[in-house]
């Protein structure tokens, strides 16, 4: 066993330099996160997605993965077993470190771990996290510094506290399946992309940022809970509360606009375009870019923003009619020259191909050590002193275990003791770039 750790650990630290050649973005300018170690315990999409965010900051970020992995690791086409398509693009930027967290020897390195980190993520209900062990009352006694954020379903002063919860269960719970069959064919439908996973994901991240800020003031660390369905509640009811804002009500709930049935984009002679007609300038170049100058100032339903509101379907299905008697080229010019927003309809097969992202190189070309060629996405956002930036690409399960518990202080003697007792576990050397 010690034989085949030497020759493994060999293998990772080669391994860990030549992905930090390849990997690495042309910034030599270090991340705003730089210096923060982060502990995640989150699995599936939500926590990663925000673990991933906090590591294109800057963030050195160590994946806790059990011995079987993290589920997403088999969602999606896959070069080997456990590196999907799903989980590259969620675990990026992070060292995967495999602890069995219900045996005694896994929950103290991970208990020994706490005391050099800056924050702890979790993903399953606190009451888990209580059966583990892991209280932040108990992490707080080692480490009174750290950041403890649990994202998970519901708040704990409710009645739904320890309930289980996903992406589908949240959309529902908000009504937002409710809305899709509002304005579709009355089946409700679950809007497909994990919308939810990832806008608490984003709140997350946002979240430990400011309580690390808070932490640099007064040198004391915090427990955040992010809950996943009051998380939602604003982005269903910020414009649909409406009349039901007021005590009393002054009207029912609801933006016409967003519910109109005739809100979609836009038949033309050879496919769709996106359009928003909006202010009271764009109707008017609209109208006068057709030749009829005057429209604007003769219907009645055009007058305002809540007369056009109140009318918003009659009007959509007019604008349709108009649309469908040029081409989607020709329509996309007339707006330009119209100064109205207007974009084409993308799918999914032709997102990626789209001039604009390939203009400010959002797809990047990038070499993993042993999945070959991948496509990542790019950090959105722009940075002038500390950019976020494509450091490493998702792990193998396990890839780090050796190289995080030697840094820890662990022993060549205990971490192969840990190995045996399957507590921890390494990836096999053999694995080769296809």
């Amino acid at each position: 066993m010690l034989a085949y750790f030497a020759i493994w650990g060999c293998h990772a630290l080669f391994c860990s330099r030549f992905v930090l050649h390849v990997f690495s973005g042309p910034s030599t300018m270090s991340g705003a996160l730089e210096g923060i170690r982060v502990l995640d315990l989150t699995t599936v999409l939500m926590g990663p997605f925000a673990t991933q965010l906090l590591g294109d900051m800057g963030a050195e970020v160590i994946k806790i993965e059990p011995p079987t992995g993290d589920t997403t690791r088999a969602i999606g086409p896959a070069r080997h077993s456990g590196m999907g398509g799903g989980f590259l693009h969620v675990n990026r930027n992070k060292r995967s470190l495999v602890l069995n967290l219900k045996a005694p020897g896994g929950l103290d390195a991970l208990l020994h771990l706490v005391k050099a980190a800056d924050v702890l993520m979790y993903n399953v209900r606190p009451q888990a996290m209580a059966r583990l062990g892991l209280t932040w009352e108990r992490l707080a006694a080692i480490n009174p510094r750290l950041i403890y954020a649990g994202v998970f379903g519901y708040g704990q002063d409710g009645p739904y506290a320890a309930r289980p919860a996903y992406d589908d269960l949240i959309q529902g719970v908000i009504g937002l399946p409710s809305l899709v069959a509002q304005v579709g064919d009355g089946t409700p439908r679950y809007v497909p992309i994990a919308l939810v996973d990832r806008t608490v994901g984003v709140h997350a991240a946002m979240a430990v940022s400011a309580a690390l800020y808070r932490r640099e003031k007064t040198g004391v660390g915090q427990a955040i809970d992010i809950p996943m369905f009051e998380t939602m509640v604003p982005f269903m009811l910020a414009e649909h509360l409406a009349g039901q804002t007021f005590e009393p009500p002054l009207g029912p709930p609801g933006y016409a606009r967003l519910l109109a049935r005739e809100r979609t984009p836009f038949v033309t002679l050879d496919g769709y375009v996106c359009a928003l007609i909006y202010s009271d300038g764009q109707w008017r170049s609209f109208f006068k870019m057709l030749g009829d100058p005057t429209r604007f100032d003769r219907d009645p339903r055009l007058a305002t923003l809540a007369t056009r509101t109140a009318h918003i379907d009659a009007l959509y299905a007019m604008l349709a009619e108009i649309l469908r008697t040029r081409t989607t080229t020709e329509w996309l010019a007339f707006f330009e020259q119209a100064d109205i927003p207007a974009i084409p309809l993308h799918t999914l097969d032709s997102l990626p191909a789209d001039p604009h992202l390939a203009a400010v190189n959002y797809f990047q070309s990038t070499s993993h050590p042993t999945e070959g060629a991948i496509r990542e996405m790019r950090p959105a956002s722009r940075w002038t002193e500390s950019p976020a930036t494509l450091r490493r690409p998702a792990p193998r399960l396990g890839e780090h275990s050796v190289e995080v518990l030697a840094e820890a202080g662990y022993s060549p003697q205990k971490i192969a003791d840990l190995i045996a007792q399957g507590i921890t576990l390494i990836p096999p050397v053999t694995a080769e770039q296809p």
